[in-house]
C-alpha cells in the first residue's frame, strides 16, 4: 500500500504541476486563488510521495492540513459556482482539460489522500486559525498589485481582479469588505470541518 500511496500523491503533484503550466508562459495567472494554492499542492505532494516511496521525511503536519483546506475550497468554488469550462480555449492534455485538472481532479484526490493515507490527531488545535493566514496574505497582494498594475489582467478587459467577487472597482470598498467577510467566515468553517475530521478519524492511517 505504500507504493499505491506515493504513486497517487505523485500523481496528484503531476495534475498541479500540469494544470499550472500556462503560468509559466502567462505570469498574469498566478494572481488567480487556485493557481497559487495548486501548485502549492504539487510541491507539498511531490515531497510525500517521494517521502512515502523513499521512508523519508513527510512534510509537516501544518503544511499538509493547509494544503488539504484550500484543496477543499478550490474543489467547492469549481463544483458550485464555476461555469463549466470551454474545451474551444482551455488546453487538453491526454483529452483531459487542465482546468479540470486543477479545480477539480486534484483537490479531490488530496481529500481522498488525507482521509485514507495520512495519519491523524496531529492537527493543534491553533493550526485551524493559523492556515486562514493566507486569505488575507492573498488579497493583500491582489490588492497592491491592482494599484501598480491597473490594466495588467487576467481578467476580460485588462482587469487585475482574478474574480468579481472580490474586485474593488465594480464591488467598491464597501461591498469588497462584505465579501471578503463572508469569504473569512467560510474559511473558518472549513478550516474548523478539517481540524475536526483529524480528531475523530483513527491515528493510523486508513490505508498503508
Amino acid at each position: 500500500m505504500r507504493f499505491i500511496a506515493a504513486l497517487w500523491r505523485l500523481a496528484i503533484a503531476g495534475f498541479c504541476f500540469v494544470g499550472t503550466y500556462e503560468a509559466w508562459s502567462k505570469p498574469q495567472y498566478w494572481v488567480y486563488f487556485t493557481f497559487q494554492t495548486g501548485f502549492v499542492l504539487g510541491v507539498v505532494m511531490l515531497w510525500a510521495g517521494a517521502a512515502t516511496l523513499l521512508k523519508g521525511i513527510q512534510p509537516p503536519a501544518w503544511l499538509k492540513g493547509c494544503v488539504t483546506l484550500y484543496a477543499i475550497v478550490t474543489a467547492l468554488v469549481a463544483f458550485l459556482l464555476m461555469p463549466p469550462d470551454d474545451p474551444a480555449y482551455v488546453p487538453q492534455i491526454i483529452g483531459i482539460m487542465t482546468n479540470t485538472m486543477l479545480h477539480k481532479i486534484a483537490p479531490v484526490m488530496a481529500v481522498i489522500d488525507f482521509l485514507l493515507f495520512d495519519p491523524h490527531r496531529r492537527f493543534r488545535w491553533h493550526y485551524m486559525f493559523s492556515w486562514l493566514l493566507y486569505f488575507p496574505l492573498y488579497l493583500t497582494f491582489v490588492l497592491m498589485r491592482a494599484a501598480l498594475w491597473p490594466d495588467s489582467g487576467p481578467a476580460a478587459g485588462g482587469s487585475p481582479y482574478p474574480y468579481e467577487f472580490i474586485n474593488v472597482n465594480a464591488l467598491g470598498w464597501q461591498g469588497f469588505a462584505v465579501s471578503c467577510g463572508k469569504l473569512a467566515l467560510a474559511f473558518a468553517a472549513l478550516s474548523l470541518v478539517v481540524w475536526v475530521f483529524d480528531r475523530v478519524l483513527p491515528k493510523r492511517a486508513l490505508v498503508g
